[in-house]
């Protein structure tokens, strides 16, 4: 009979006791929280999409799900950063059960890694509901989003049984900029909008057009005035 006291029953318990922790902290840190503006949360297969403007961002994402819902949603995140440590490996893994994928191109052994697409839509057909940025890399620079990878119009093909949710997450890029490594205490929160779905017929270009609408039709007032220049 197996014991909770064994490795697999401890480094279980650390990891529920680590997510606690983190939903706890990032909490107290940002006040964030959930906007469901066009949706409400459902216990069905969704796949997540969202601005990405920071390490934290798919953890405050994370938080801000039910907990029913938190524990079937898995991040997709970078390996090369989350397996950088013993400690990140931990959290990455055992925490948030997150989708590791390469982004060197390179796999085990010097090989081919899996395609990105490949391994999140594996991940999708075999019932997990994943959180994903389809800018593809953090956006760093003064631009409000960058333009979208076709990933996400990929996926939408491939797996038209999944909700694809949109979602803003505000104020994160000011809490941890790059380079920072102490937190900076501000307010944030998380917008779901309504779902979306590939339609018949549609293409890429358009596709991805109107989801990138759907993410920045999310953002608050005060946001959308900064872009307003003066005539």
């Amino acid at each position: 009979m197996s014991s909770s006291l064994e490795p697999g029953g401890l480094r279980k318990a650390a990891a529920i006791a680590c997510a606690w922790l983190i939903v706890v902290f990032a909490k107290l840190l940002t006040g964030v929280r959930a906007i469901w503006a066009g949706t409400a949360p459902k216990a069905e297969q969704t796949l997540y999409f969202a601005n990405h403007t920071s390490h934290g961002d798919f953890v405050l994402l994370w938080a801000t799900l039910p907990p029913d819902l938190r524990a079937l949603t898995r991040p997709v995140a970078g390996q090369d950063y989350w397996e950088a440590s013993p400690l990140r490996r931990f959290i990455g893994r055992d925490v948030f059960n997150a989708l590791m994928i390469r982004r060197d191109g390179k796999g085990a052994g010097g090989g081919e890694a899996a395609n990105p697409v490949d391994q999140m839509t594996d991940a999708l057909r075999s019932g997990d509901s994943l959180i994903m940025f389809p800018e593809g890399t953090r956006n760093i620079g003064e631009e409000v989003l960058l333009p979208l990878k076709s990933g996400l119009y990929h996926l939408a093909r491939a797996c038209p049984q999944v909700r694809l949710v949109p979602v803003w997450i505000e104020n994160l890029k000011r809490v941890l900029p790059k380079g920072t490594l102490v937190p900076i205490p501000l307010a944030c929160s998380v917008r779901y909008g309504a779902p979306i779905s590939l339609a018949e017929g549609e293409d890429k270009n358009a596709f991805i057009a109107r989801a990138r609408a759907a993410m920045l039709d999310l953002r608050p007032e005060y946001d959308r005035a900064e872009e307003i220049s003066p005539s």
